[in-house]
């Protein structure tokens, strides 16, 4: 029997006439397609445009820069969350970053201040911690405040950022009647691969709890989760909503920072069956790529990803399998999909759409560092063996 490989097939099934060889890529490797990465640049500068607003790529969930120069064709600006991806947006992306971090150092402000254009603050007590360098740099750096809603539509805890006693963002009670001095805007990011529908709701509890703050600011940064590129989202009604904001608040600029949206069904990850695997009854299909290592959403979400040619629930009376990582943690699998034919050593499985918040996570997730090795020596001495800097970080991204 032959091995199970999909020669020539496309990454969308819409699109026919793109092909790719998956002989001529390396296993394990994640592929993006240039063609659909600019098919959706093409959809988020045309409601950036629209309806006016400022839209920026979010790096925690894409930030591989060598295909920045096609990104920079339709959206110049970024958004980062830790020090090494704010300077990957003025290295790579060409302009400084809007910064979210949920907490800065005295160690590492002056390095976020050296890359971004706007900051924003996750909580008053880290305002007020850095409120001297908040009117040092005034005109230069544009300062904002996080605010919680209190109201999610996210049904994932885990991506939540309003669940009861989240650490992320201020609630209406605690903010007060004014912005603090030398505040120019307000931030909030509640949502999560979410529909025009979903920000609606949202916007209409936070104008409810902050739309006299809404009046005093000159930015709105509405953050990310707007999945505008997925087949059915109403761009239409997006447009309106947006617009309304803006009729609305006419000082404000309007600011989003989708992530998953600019790579959504973009590309692919292709991997190879090394072994399989039965125990009583079940059958896993051993790869060359791990779930633990690799695809961390797939456990801690969790979310089990479309393969290609393969029945997405069990089929009766096809083969069906699990597919395991190839690590030593017990729990490093994924399953079940059925195919129409039995699984083989060799053959090619091909994970669709992995390439928005995957290739972070292989890698150092928001640019967030490493910790630093070493040995405590029985002298009383400390033997420092390694520490990660930023080329650690761009070099697993390049």
């Amino acid at each position: 029997m032959q091995p199970f490989l999909p020669l020539l097939l496309p990454f969308n099934f819409d699109r026919p006439q793109n092909m790719i060889d998956i002989n001529k890529i390396p296993s394990p490797c994640y592929v993006m397609e240039e063609d659909l990465l600019r098919k959706n640049l093409e959809l988020i500068k045309s409601v950036k445009e629209r309806a006016g607003v400022n839209i920026i790529l979010a790096f925690k969930a894409f930030a591989m820069w060598k295909s920045f120069p096609i990104i920079k064709e339709y959206v110049p600006y970024s958004t980062a969350s830790s020090v090494y991806e704010a300077q990957l947006a003025y290295e790579e992306m060409g302009s400084k970053a809007h910064t979210f971090s949920p907490a800065y150092t005295e160690e590492n402000f002056a390095t976020f201040l050296r890359y971004s254009s706007h900051i924003t603050f996750n909580s008053l007590s880290q305002y007020e911690r850095f409120a001297d360098k908040v009117a040092e740099q005034k005109g230069k750096v544009s300062f904002g405040l996080r605010i919680n809603p209190e109201y999610s539509v996210v049904d994932t805890d885990l991506y939540n950022p309003s669940s009861p006693g989240s650490r992320l963002g201020i609630t209406a009670e605690h903010i007060g009647d004014r912005l603090p001095e030398g505040i120019e805007g307000i931030h909030f990011h509640n949502l999560c691969e979410s529909s025009s529908f979903d920000l609606e709701k949202i916007l209409e509890q936070i104008e409810l709890k902050f739309g006299h703050l809404l009046h005093q600011a000159k930015w709105l940064n509405m953050g990310g989760g707007h999945l505008m590129t997925r087949d059915g989202y109403d761009i239409d009604h997006l447009i309106g909503v947006l617009k309304g904001v803006k009729q609305r608040y006419p000082n404000l600029e309007i600011i989003m920072e989708p992530g998953s949206a600019f790579v959504w069904q973009t590309g692919v990850l292709v991997s190879t069956i090394v072994d399989i695997v039965e125990n009583r009854g079940v059958k896993t299909a051993i790869l060359d790529v791990s779930f633990a290592c690799h695809m961390p959403d797939c456990l801690e979400m969790p979310y089990k990803p479309q393969i290609r040619g393969a029945y997405h629930e069990p089929v009766d009376g096809l083969p069906t399998y699990r597919m395991g990582g190839n690590s030593c943690l017990s729990g490093d699998f994924v399953g079940e999909w059925s195919f129409d034919k039995p699984l083989l050593v060799g053959d090619k499985i091909i994970f669709e759409d992995m390439i928005h918040y995957t290739i972070v996570k292989t890698t150092m997730f928001n640019g967030i560092s490493h910790p630093a090795i070493g040995l405590w020596k029985t002298s009383g001495e400390f033997d420092l063996y390694r520490e990660f800097d930023y080329e650690d970080y761009k070099n697993r991204m390049s």
